[in-house]
């Protein structure tokens, strides 16, 4: 056994036993947690992480090298996963299908934490009907530049859209500098139905608070707004849900909130150490979610009225590709963050007399999914500087292909 381990350590939870291996590994150095204290964590609310999380097929989003490297994504269940572990197969739109762990109790939120998973990355669907969410999800994610106060004022313009389509909003901290708003829906619309009534959301939030927020899915056409993510609910994508513990250096983690929070509430209030207590005292605000499924009829009514949304002009080239409106130069793409940010400040130091043109939402440093990881794109936008002063295309600084050595299934042709 290497030295370095503490011994594993056996919990009896509800009848089962959940083996959990280096117990005393610290997976976040600030605050001091161990792997263990996060088991612990997770069992404290573990009623509200399992309305989240529960009974839905999920993406192990694990951590195996800690919260300062990248973690890796996991569609399949492992094949020694115990009894108490359920699965359900998904299909892919890329043609491919995975059979996805599906927990249903606490000892399997002590499960997945025992394999490096810190936030839980569910489908919006449940595992007896996988092609019909019954949760459609709303995502303020801010512009580099935006503050908190402008993210509240975009969630109580959603709550209001939601109010006039009768669907009722349940928002909680996303745990990183954004929120959420859930929605629950009857199980009766397509992924794709769901995904328009998002996008609905979206333009209906930004015809009322331009300038505030955004249903541009293209970044650098953003400006500093906060972003109504529709894509959220296309079929592929999860977020992390309710009581979710983020990768950030003070363990926070995503906290449901009542409507009357939303306000005073920061996303820093909320760790794994500050969490349990809440829980205790108040609760979960999420406690009623279940009971109240809409209907998304007066969303795709709006879809209708509206008509479809704009979509970028493409290529004349035969290629079908997107062209931007925006001067854009491409920097680097790179396999981890701080490598992308070593690569922008190259190219800040080379092109240091417009640095200072440029404002936060112009920098657009982009996480993006690979087979299994993720990696990094950075771009500039020279919308800001004069035309005559703006740096040309340049070779990358970097360029990381994710997809080297990737294998292709055959297509049949």
């Amino acid at each position: 056994m290497n030295p370095s381990k503490s011994p594993a350590e056996i919990l009896d939870i509800a009848g089962n036993e959940v083996r959990i291996s280096n117990p005393d590994k610290v997976v976040f150095p600030e605050p001091g947690l161990t792997k263990l204290d996060l088991v612990n964590y997770y069992l404290a609310v573990a009623d509200g992480a399992l309305r989240g999380a529960g009974g839905r097929p999920m993406v192990l989003k694990r951590f195996p090298k800690g919260i300062d490297a990248e973690p890796f994504f996991q569609k399949r269940v492992p094949e020694n996963h115990p009894d108490f572990i359920d699965t359900a197969t998904l299909h892919y739109s890329s043609g491919t299908s995975a059979e996805e762990a599906v927990i249903r109790d606490a000892a399997g939120l002590a499960w997945v934490v025992n394999l490096g998973c810190l936030d839980l990355n569910p489908h919006p669907v449940r595992a007896e009907d996988l092609d019909h969410p019954d949760e459609l999800r709303v995502d303020l994610d801010p512009m580099p530049g935006v503050d908190w106060s402008r993210i509240v004022d975009t969630a109580y313009v959603a709550q209001e859209v939601l109010d006039d389509v009768g669907l009722v909003g349940w928002p909680k901290t996303s745990g990183s500098r954004g929120l959420h708003i859930l929605v629950r829906i009857t199980p009766q619309w397509s992924y794709r139905d769901v995904r328009l009534a998002a996008e609905t959301l979206a333009r209906e939030v930004e015809n009322r608070a331009p300038g505030l927020a955004t249903a541009k899915w293209w970044k650098e056409e953003r400006g500093e707004s906060v972003f109504v993510d529709f894509n959220q609910n296309a079929k592929d994508r999860t977020v992390a849900s309710a009581y979710s513990v983020r990768s950030r250096p003070d363990a926070r983690v995503s906290t449901p909130l009542t409507w009357g929070e939303v306000r005073s509430a920061r996303p820093e209030q909320f760790t794994v150490r500050t969490v349990p207590a809440r829980f205790s005292d108040v609760g979960d605000p999420h406690a009623g979610i279940d009971e109240a499924p809409g209907s998304l009829d007066a969303l795709l009514a709006l879809a209708a009225e509206l008509g479809p949304a704009e979509k970028a002009p493409r290529a004349g080239d035969g290629s079908g590709r997107r062209v931007s409106m925006m001067p854009l130069v491409e920097v680097a793409r790179t396999k981890t963050k701080p490598e992308a940010e070593e690569a922008l400040d190259a190219w800040k130091e080379r092109h240091a007399d417009v640095v200072s043109l440029l404002r936060p939402a112009d920098v657009l440093v982009d996480g993006m999914r690979g087979s299994s990881s993720l990696w990094y794109r950075v771009r500039v936008n020279l919308q800001h500087i004069p035309e005559e002063r703006r740096p040309a295309q340049e070779v990358l600084i970097a360029d990381y292909d994710p997809w080297a050595g990737k294998e292709w299934p055959a297509s049949g042709g």
